[in-house]
């Protein structure tokens, strides 16, 4: 039997999520299950629960992303929340940050295939594409590192006033209580936890808000973030 012959019956509250990307969303699933597992992006196990666990849960983070913002999904791998977060939201701009090349590839092939415009797959490190990227309105980022590290990659690509929003799992609470200083340093000013998918996927999918103030990365970030933006002016003179 082939991987995608153990993908499950798609979900009712599939069509209502995805709406006239339901057929798109469904093409995403099937080459999770089929190129995903063969590429090693996801593994064989989670076939069986990749609309519940996968695509449902990051795509009510569309619940909490603000309309017609800019997007960065830090660490994108299959692209998960960024893809499902696309299918469900084209007002977004979104792009996938991910470092690995044959990541890279998939998720390439699955804009392309699916047509979304409006996503752009760009391969590095967070902390590589500071200054070189334009800072966004909102970093998303699932299953990437605990959270005080995750912050130190997602938080410096934000502009003033913008938020992170990390889905997470039953330890969000912990996670968020262990990186209260590491956040404060990085220039946050609110953190909260946020419970979204009601009536859709069960439990509700966990997300942790950092909103940062008018210095994304604090002081740290500071000097960083000018020297880039200095070289990149120089760059385009140059060219």
């Amino acid at each position: 039997m082939s991987e995608a012959a153990e993908l499950p019956p798609v979900p009712e509250q599939a069509r209502d999520v995805f709406g006239d990307r339901y057929a798109d969303a469904v093409r995403y699933a099937e080459l999770l299950a089929e190129a995903g597992v063969k590429r090693g992006l996801i593994g064989p196990r989670e076939v069986p629960r990749l609309w519940e666990r996968h695509l449902l849960n990051c795509a009510v983070l569309s619940e909490v992303v603000p309309e017609g913002v800019t997007v960065c999904d830090v660490g994108s791998g299959a692209g998960l929340p960024g893809i499902p977060l696309a299918l469900v939201r084209e007002d977004l701009k979104i792009t996938l940050l991910e470092p690995l090349l044959r990541r890279t590839n998939f998720l390439s092939e699955v804009v392309e295939l699916l047509g979304l415009d409006h996503v752009t797959v760009v391969r590095g490190r967070a902390e590589e594409v500071m200054g070189k990227l334009p800072p966004v309105h909102v970093v998303t980022a699932r299953a990437v590192a605990p959270l005080d590290r995750l912050a130190t990659w997602g938080i410096p690509l934000l502009r003033p006033y913008g938020e992170m929003l990390a889905l997470k799992g039953d330890a969000a609470e912990e996670e968020l209580k262990a990186a209260t200083a590491a956040l404060s340093k990085l220039g946050a000013e609110e953190t909260s936890i946020l419970h979204v998918g009601e009536g859709v996927v069960d439990p509700m999918s966990t997300v942790v808000r950092v909103e940062v103030g008018e210095s994304p990365g604090g002081v740290r970030f500071a000097a960083k973030r000018a020297k880039a933006a200095r070289t990149g002016r120089t760059r385009r003179r140059r060219g």
